[in-house]
């Protein structure tokens, strides 16, 4: 069965969806605001992703970016009121297969998903790559190399480094980093993020002359060459 991801904030018009994409065998999972798909994404699977521009949080197009700046190669589909030209080009702009205008036939959406996944997977997002120093993340393969060695990653393992590595050396907080990966509020938890924190430094720093994983005590944790 195929799995989407629907980010849209009317109800109504969720429920529709859903309901009519499972009777269609595809599962549709709905959230509704930015911020709660960017965590939920990081919790399951998903074949692709529909998404709504005008929403709280992190809007429509925001996300998309994301999705695409993070690795992920699914197809999405952007589900908007706002039909110019202007919008279309920035639904694609920021990474969009399809645009789908409101109101428009479920049936639509069914032939609109069937569509963008059979086109395939852009080789530039599959070729895209974040290095610092002589680590590096291929974001297509989901592969980690420190010094051309393949390191082994577990999928939370993969997610917290990939979070480290975006922040460009900035401190992030366990709090931060709770929320972004594991979505805890509770500060009896963050002693997961230490946990994790060390997993990581033994797979990427053991060994090497020069660590890049630090702690800046009382304030949380940062990825980048010292030297």
């Amino acid at each position: 069965m195929l799995k989407t991801l629907l980010l849209e904030d009317d109800l109504t018009l969720s429920r529709e969806v859903k309901s009519f994409l499972n009777s269609r065998d595809i599962q549709c999972d709905v959230v509704y605001d930015g911020n709660t798909f960017a965590r939920q994404l990081k919790s399951e699977e998903y074949d692709a992703f529909l998404l709504d521009i005008n929403v709280p949080g992190m809007n429509g197009l925001d996300v998309c970016k994301q999705i695409r700046e993070d690795g992920y190669q699914n197809p999405v589909i952007m589900l908007t009121a706002y039909g110019d030209i202007e919008d279309k080009k920035d639904a694609y702009s920021a990474g969009a297969d399809d645009f789908l205008v409101k109101p428009f036939h479920l049936e639509e959406l069914i032939l609109r998903i069937n569509s963008v996944l059979k086109r395939g997977v852009p080789e530039k997002v599959q070729s895209e790559v974040l290095k610092v120093a002589d680590l590096e993340i291929d974001l297509g393969t989901k592969k980690v190399f420190r010094a051309q060695k393949n390191i082994e990653l577990t999928k939370k393992e993969f997610q917290l480094l990939l979070f480290l590595v975006k922040a460009k050396g900035r401190v992030v907080s366990k709090q931060t980093i709770a929320e972004q990966i594991w979505d805890i509020h509770f500060e009896t938890s963050l002693n997961t993020i230490e946990v994790y924190v060390n997993f990581l430094r033994r797979k990427i720093d053991k060994g090497h002359a020069i660590a890049l994983i630090h702690t800046k005590p009382g304030f949380g944790y940062y990825l980048r060459e010292d030297k």
